[in-house]
């Protein structure tokens, strides 16, 4: 009977080695759906990190095929780091080593599997690759460093600037990075803050934000610490800005641009135009009074680059209040528009969300009620923008859901809300993306708390704002961080967590 045992083993041990490397179908419609196993939870991060170890080149093609040229059913990654293999002259990636014999087998059948999976025409170059029935690929990558609460902007030229938290969550520091690759690599960093210590990460929502300007020189305005100098008047926290200097090379000594409305909680922001505008955001009450329902939103205008700012004005003239411990988000596109996204606080249970909007750059705003949310909770909550073709994205937060709406740059006016599919519960810090093509990546965090991480997740929107099957969702957000998203210049989406 030992032979016999012996027999069955082999057999067994035979068919599971033939099934390593997936023996399921390989009918692309019933194996490539929008989420397949492998990008549910923390396994779309494993596949990441097996792509992230493939050259810049290697990883962009592996990326574009996304799946195995062998066994379709298998994300490339999802076993261990994609293999590479010449047919023909041409590149091919394969899920493991075990797949190599049978794509060379038969190099015509496995070259059209390719063609399939890319969407070209036989034998088609990636610029031929783009179709409108293919979703738009998502890289999701860590924040260089473990840092926190990325923020990202994209200049004309393709280069990526990137902002994160790093340190003590009290009073800790900003860093600056940038790539010229799409964000495969990250240049060195340097620190934002002139004085150590400055910034505050704790709640989420009272870190730095980042714009470009004229020249794409980089402006970074923050919430100070409690240790943060230069204070604000009578030794109030500061709202504390900087800028890159002419050469590129370190930022500038911090500043405090608060001259009188005193008062900080939700923290601030910044926005910035190619003629040189520069306009430093954020809540506090009329000086002299008290109270959420006095909030009002300021705006410090900068007409020179940064160099120096004007006095702050009030923006909103309607008593709206302003949720005290709440983000806000300010926005300046191509054409020169200028945005405030910021949550009220009328009679401290009108949590509404409000839009205002300048085209005489600040000098005057036009106010508009987004949606309404009747708590009387301080929900934390943030809100972004992103510019697209044609039209400017807002995105924002409301009662445990995530929205997105399109402004016309052209009439300024504002579409529905489109919300992110499913049941919107814990969804918040929600960041937005456009591509040239005009799908919209929104993406959110979901489980996060105060002192307590979660998770990201995101959806892609075709140009008419229908969801595609392109969505997924990744574990491991830290605490107080968000997540940040921007479009490539092949179509994709890049997600930083």
């Amino acid at each position: 009977m030992k032979w016999y045992s012996w027999l069955v083993v082999a057999a067994l041990l035979g068919s599971l080695f033939l099934a390593g490397c997936g023996s399921g179908p390989t009918d692309p419609g019933k194996t490539r759906g929008p989420e397949t196993k492998a990008e549910a939870g923390g396994e779309e991060a494993a596949i990441q990190a097996n792509l992230a170890k493939l050259g810049p080149e290697d990883r962009k093609l592996a990326q574009e095929q996304k799946f195995c040229a062998v066994n379709s059913d298998n994300r490339l990654g999802s076993m261990d780091v994609p293999v590479k293999i010449v047919v023909k002259d041409r590149p091919v990636f394969l899920c493991c080593g075990s797949c190599k014999k049978s794509a060379l087998a038969d190099p015509d059948k496995t070259l059209a599997k390719v063609d399939e999976l890319t969407g070209r025409a036989p034998g088609g170059s990636a610029e031929q690759s783009a179709r409108p029935d293919r979703p738009a690929e998502m890289t999701v990558l860590r924040v260089p460093d473990k840092g926190i609460q990325p923020q990202v902007a994209v200049d004309g030229k393709g280069t990526v600037h990137l902002i994160y938290f790093g340190g003590d969550s009290n009073r800790g520091d900003i860093f600056y990075v940038h790539s010229e690759s799409g964000g495969d690599k990250f240049s060195r960093p340097l620190r934002v803050n002139s004085a150590p210590g400055s910034a505050i990460a704790v709640g989420n929502i009272r870190g730095a934000h980042l714009a470009l300007g004229k020249k794409g020189r980089v402006h970074v305005a923050w919430m100070g610490s409690g240790k943060a100098e230069p204070k604000g008047p009578g030794g109030e926290t500061p709202m504390l800005y900087t800028r890159l200097n002419d050469a590129g090379t370190e930022f500038e000594p911090q500043r405090n641009v608060i001259q009188s409305a005193a008062g900080l909680d939700g923290g601030g922001s910044v926005a910035a135009d190619a003629a040189g505008n520069v306009y430093v955001t954020w809540h506090a009450p009329v000086p002299g009074e008290k109270g959420e329902g006095n909030r009002c939103v300021w705006v410090a205008h900068s007409s020179d680059d940064g160099k120096t700012f004007a006095a702050e004005k009030r923006a909103n003239a309607d008593p709206t209040g302003a949720c005290g411990c709440c983000g806000m988000r300010a926005f300046a596109d191509g054409k020169g528009a200028l945005y405030v996204l910021y949550r009220g606080a009328g009679k401290d249970i009108h949590r509404d969300m409000y839009l205002l909007a300048s085209t005489d750059k600040g000098d005057h705003f036009r106010g508009e009620k987004v949606q309404e949310w009747e708590t009387n909770i301080c929900p934390m909550s943030s809100a972004t923008f992103a510019e697209g073709p044609g039209a400017d994205l807002a995105a924002w937060e409301t009662n445990g859901q995530v929205f997105y709406s399109r402004i016309d740059q052209g009439t300024g006016k504002r579409s529905p809300p489109v919300a992110a599919p499913g049941d919107g519960r814990g969804r918040k810090h929600p960041a937005v993306a456009v591509n040239a093509q005009g799908e919209t990546v929104l993406a959110w965090t979901e489980g996060m708390g105060w002192n307590k991480g979660g998770a990201v997740a995101w959806q892609v929107f075709d140009k008419d704002g229908k969801p595609t099957g392109a969505k997924g969702r990744a574990d491991g957000v830290p605490t107080w961080s968000l997540v940040a998203v921007f479009a490539r210049p092949d179509g994709g989406f890049t997600l930083l967590y």
